[in-house]
């Protein structure tokens, strides 16, 4: 990991009430930790995370927390659309394809439970770049572990509501899923196919397809459990 004399100068400050109460992760897709910690304290580049992960567990905090960092761009979750100042952003050294090895997700566990300590955000409040942006992101993408976080209680996984037989639903796509989907928190106006696949690619990697009961079950688990409110924040 590059030592930092200097945190990254891509930030500024939040908008809203200031204070963070969402986790964004993503996934760098660059060839080290070491370039993306050069590219995310490029001034050219206008991108910056809170915090950057290698693959070895070391931690760089370019961005002080109680700063906006410029991590998420375009997106919406939970009706907010301003996603860079009511969250904190963390960068995964990973390339996209490749496992997260296991000291990355332990330093990454570690790290949620001191911004749950510092902030109080909640498992309910740490989502994919992908789920705030559907169809323009996929980090951290497929090979990301959810369910490891969920079983540590740092984010949420459904249990379904319904038997899941794995035929296809033998309508078209009906709207309970899209609905509970946005009632959860994917609020980006995409369309429904769009919504599923990035729904799928958290929950349910690897599936393709059309719709089936295992996605409306799931979908209506997901619809059960508590979901952060944004509802304060203004952007």
């Amino acid at each position: 990991m590059v030592t930092l004399t200097d945190p990254s100068p891509n930030f500024g400050p939040r908008r809203g009430t200031g204070t963070p109460a969402l986790v964004v992760i993503h996934y760098t897709a660059m060839t080290s930790a070491e370039a993306a910690c050069r590219r995310l304290c490029d001034p050219t580049a206008e991108v910056s995370a809170h915090w950057l992960i290698a693959r070895d567990g070391a931690q760089a905090s370019l961005v002080d927390e109680s700063a906006r960092a410029w991590h998420a761009g375009a997106g919406s979750w939970a009706g907010c659309d301003d996603l860079n100042s009511v969250s904190i952003g963390i960068e995964l050294d990973n390339d996209g394809f490749s496992p997260f090895p296991e000291a990355q997700m332990a330093a990454l566990e570690g790290l949620l439970d001191g911004i749950r300590d510092r902030w109080g955000i909640g498992p309910e409040a740490v989502i994919g770049h992908s789920d705030m942006a559907p169809g323009r992101k996929i980090d951290p993408g497929a090979r990301f572990d959810w369910r490891r976080l969920a079983r540590g209680g740092r984010a949420v996984w459904p249990v379904p509501t319904d038997p899941v037989p794995t035929d296809p639903v033998p309508t078209d796509p009906v709207p309970d899923v899209p609905m509970a989907l946005r009632s959860f928190g994917y609020t980006s106006e995409v369309d429904d196919d769009v919504l599923l696949a990035a729904f799928r690619l958290r929950f349910r990697p690897g599936v393709e397809g059309p719709l089936t009961e295992a996605d409306r079950a799931l979908a209506g688990g997901l619809a059960c459990l508590p979901r952060v409110d944004l509802s304060g924040f203004s952007a």
